[in-house]
């Protein structure tokens, strides 16, 4: 079960630097971190919407450099490209969802381990499963002709 994650800002600030920041990178980076907890735990996986989350400039910056890049990176093309990333911490992964312009739409940390728009949907399978047939079927037809 995907557990949805929003934060509340804090009052705005007048200042600079680390004060003008809202306050929303640490709670980010722990429920990431429980998030991961979590799954391991009892395989509940998380999603935190980072264009639900109010955010000073530079803040998301900051929270995706901290969570860095692993070794795997998956580009979706439908309707505008969709990237996938897992960072540096496994089970951690960024979903950058764009449209057709190239500007962002979406940006997702998700704490899964795979995020659901990489797998395959069933009935995707299935049609795959009818052309593989058909497939097989006609090779079979070519070695006994």
């Amino acid at each position: 079960m995907d557990q949805p994650v929003s934060f509340n800002s804090p009052p705005e600030s007048s200042g600079c630097g680390a004060d003008a920041m809202t306050g929303n990178v640490l709670p980010l980076l722990n429920e990431v971190r429980h998030a991961l907890e979590r799954l391991l735990e009892s395989k509940q996986t998380t999603t935190i919407d980072l264009r639900g989350i109010p955010m000073a400039p530079g803040e998301e910056d900051h929270i995706l450099a901290q969570l860095g890049q692993g070794e795997v990176r998956a580009v979706i093309s439908a309707m505008g490209p969709s990237e996938i990333l897992e960072t540096r911490y496994p089970g951690v992964w960024l979903v950058t969802h764009y449209n057709v312009e190239e500007e962002i739409v979406g940006r997702f940390i998700e704490i899964t381990e795979m995020p659901e728009i990489v797998n395959s949907q069933q009935d995707d399978m299935r049609d795959a499963l009818t052309q593989l047939n058909t497939l097989f079927t006609d090779e079979v037809q070519k070695y006994q002709a």
